[in-house]
């Protein structure tokens, strides 16, 4: 996944101001371009103080440097207006690249607090830049002249998006509207951090202790695991919470199917408990302001707004897809949950079972097992996260020929953070990348790739290279032993990396065209496309050492690894499909929502649910992707990516997966950013358009 911060403010090339700073004793470390080695960031210098003042000062920043253009007497051009628009207040740059990111990453209350006051004032304020009628005038001129301005290609696409940016930020509203416009978006700001909070601390408060009976099915790992978290609390026992690798390996293994039930609907009941976490009433205002936003550009609904800036365009584009793969591959969805169910009655089942949600992935791992003699603790030995590490920066190293040296005296914001200078094939300096590996109650669930700071040229044609992140939530070392990964482990792995290097192989001129910043629907295939090479041999041979003996993975693992890649895969595309038919719905009504999360969700998912619904639990009120990530109207981007994806691999697997041509193609794929639009650097790639085929070959739907 791909996080977006909550605000974009765009940004200007204008002097600093002077601003104060604390006493003498202590320099706040956002005020000024950082003096770091790297520009990094210098975590080890902020206090909590900084982010106050920092912000406020950024404001000031920001509004004198609007100013400044639009009293500038000389006529509106490209230098001038839009160039100077590009870095508006590299003060907030600074301070927003830290605190929203800590915020999901390593939060503390005071971050929290600071996040919910600031966010709907940064969001008013760049509402009110965005609005400003003389400064869209200076704008609008600079674009209509546009083809008489011998602009190169990355000039003109930021001209075109600087322009529409205006517009749709109600640029082209009536004065009446363009206020409702920034009441709206300012509510919208905090509206979705708090959603995301209350997620968090659901997640959090949650505890489900065992006894030694208690444990029966976990494997020596997930039992090792679970005594350290109760360690951590101080306490003997085990302890058995909503963290994700906690939560997988118990509804994996266990044979308390009870304890299976009652985890399943606590997992699954975040958001919706009734308590002050609930998410509820939060998801209708969210819902309901997205939509009035909308219809104050003129749009339907939400979705019509949304994808105008994607590649689908439109809902009816959307639905096409999902509606193509629901009929592929529901047949073979209702087989194997078929199959998952006469596996399980096999099993000693009475007559008249009913498979139920916290049954599938407990009776899968079995059949799995069975069917190919492969099962996740024989191969977490193989897994150790310090190979499987080395073998992903080697993938990069063969493809673009980059280079990742650890370096433990760079400042970082938690001591589990990892800190990496990458070099380029020439030797040159590319980026710093962080990562963040294990689970805390200070970081959301889940996996994500964000950046500190992105990278633009500088005026003398030096680059200044970015800063990037991926966080994760792995199962931590336990007593004597490493970190080991599952095999999905290592796919999410590899999925987050290929973000990571979208960003830093970028070369743009302007920063915010670099890396990631391109449509919603095309940023997923860099991530997903390096899903491709975890079950390859050339990888699992060079990640697969067992921790304890030295021994190479066995040729009959790996070839088992791939044997069984297709297992239940139907079903895990219609469970996506479920998320992505929930998200278009949430967002294609044209009326306020007033009814019941609960109702509506089982409504909308009937067509996509293997299980019926169960009592108390619900997608929505968790689901983070939509009401807190960026992903509204846009969680069918994964499946749109996965079809480029599976098109684009089949061009590696043709000329061979480390085919250097092919490599350098798909390296000026993501070096471009957001420069060009999506399907001209597919297609620049490839030769030709994607389709559908290579995706369902290589499922095994179409043959």
């Amino acid at each position: 996944m791909k996080t977006i911060r909550p605000h974009i403010i765009f940004t200007v090339i204008i002097s600093l101001m002077t601003v104060n700073t604390h006493a003498h004793s202590h320099k706040n470390p956002f005020l000024t371009a950082y003096d770091t080695p790297f520009e990094c960031v210098p975590f080890d210098k902020i206090q909590d103080k900084d982010y106050t003042e920092a912000l406020e000062a950024g404001i000031k920043e920001m509004k004198a440097n609007v100013e400044a253009i639009v009293t500038n007497s000389a006529k509106p051009t490209f230098a001038n207006t839009i160039e100077a628009l590009e870095d508006c207040s590299p003060i907030l740059e600074r301070v927003e690249g830290v605190l929203f990111n800590l915020v999901e990453a390593d939060r503390t209350d005071f971050l929290d607090s600071i996040s919910e006051k600031y966010a709907p004032i940064l969001t008013e304020e760049s509402n009110k830049m965005m609005q400003n009628a003389a400064l869209f005038a200076r704008v609008k001129q600079v674009y209509d002249s546009r083809n008489n301005l011998n602009l190169n290609e990355e000039q003109s696409k930021l001209l075109e998006d600087t322009y529409i940016g205006f517009v749709r930020s109600g640029a082209l509203l009536s004065d009446k509207d363009k206020a409702e416009f920034t009441r709206i978006s300012t509510a919208l700001s905090k509206q979705t951090i708090l959603f995301g909070q209350h997620v968090l601390k659901d997640t959090n408060e949650f505890e489900m202790w065992l006894e030694k009976a208690d444990l029966d099915g976990l494997p020596e790992s997930a039992r090792e695991a679970a005594a350290q978290r109760a360690r951590d609390k101080g306490r003997k026992g085990w302890l058995i919470d909503l963290s994700f690798p906690s939560y997988a390996a118990f509804m994996r293994y266990s044979n308390r199917r009870d304890l299976r039930e009652k985890l399943y609907k606590a997992y699954n009941s975040k958001g919706c408990r009734g308590n002050d976490n609930d998410n509820r009433d939060l998801m209708r205002d969210i819902v309901n302001n997205r939509l009035a936003k909308a219809q104050l550009m003129g749009k339907t609904n939400f979705a019509a707004f949304r994808l105008e800036r994607n590649m689908a365009e439109n809902s009816g584009q959307v639905y096409h897809l999902l509606d193509e793969l629901k009929a592929a591959y529901s047949p073979y969805a209702t087989r194997e949950v078929e199959r998952i169910r006469q596996y399980a009655m096999a099993q000693g089942q009475p007559d008249g079972f009913e498979l139920k949600p916290w049954d599938w992935a407990f009776y899968g791992e079995k059949l799995k097992e069975e069917l190919y003699d492969i099962n996740e603790e024989q191969l977490k030995p193989y897994f150790e996260l310090e190979r499987v590490k080395a073998g992903v920066f080697w993938v990069a190293n063969q493809l673009y020929g980059l280079r990742f040296v650890r370096n433990d005296q760079l400042p970082k914001y938690h001591p589990d953070v990892e800190v990496y200078e990458v070099y380029n094939r020439d030797g040159g300096f590319q980026a710093l990348f962080y990562a963040d590996f294990f689970p805390r109650e200070s970081k959301r669930g889940g996996a994500w790739m964000t950046e500190f700071k992105n990278s633009w040229r500088n005026a003398d044609g030096t680059s200044s290279r970015p800063l990037i992140s991926i966080v994760m939530n792995l199962t931590p070392p336990t007593g004597e032993k490493p970190a080991l990964l599952t095999f999905d482990n290592v796919t999410t792995f590899l999925h987050e990396f290929g973000h990571a290097l979208h960003g830093i192989l970028s070369d743009t001129q302007y920063g915010s065209l670099s890396g990631t910043n391109v449509y919603r629907d095309f940023v997923e295939l860099p991530s997903q496309i390096m899903e491709n090479f975890a079950s390859t041999p050339e990888f699992l041979s060079k990640i697969g050492i067992h921790y304890q003996t030295g021994e190479p993975i066995p040729s009959s693992f790996i070839d088992k690894i791939k044997q069984s890649e297709n297992f239940n895969v139907a079903y895990a595309c219609i469970r996506q499909l479920n998320f992505a038919y929930l998200d278009m719905a949430w967002h294609t009504m044209e009326e306020p929502f007033e009814g019941d999360v609960f109702a509506f969700e089982q409504q909308v998912c009937a067509a996509t649910s293997v299980f019926d619904p169960v009592p108390g639990t619900a997608i929505s009120p968790c689901f983070n992707h939509l009401f807190s990530g960026g992903y509204a109207a846009g969680y069918y981007s994964y499946k749109w990516s996965e079809v480029l994806d599976a098109d684009a691999f089949a061009v590696f697997k043709k000329n061979g997966i480390f085919d250097s041509e092919t490599a350098a193609k798909f390296e000026v794929l993501l070096s471009k950013g957001g420069t060009r639009h999506p399907m001209l650097l597919y297609r620049q790639f490839k030769g030709g358009e994607p389709t559908i085929d290579a995706l369902l070959e290589r499922n095994g739907i179409k043959r």
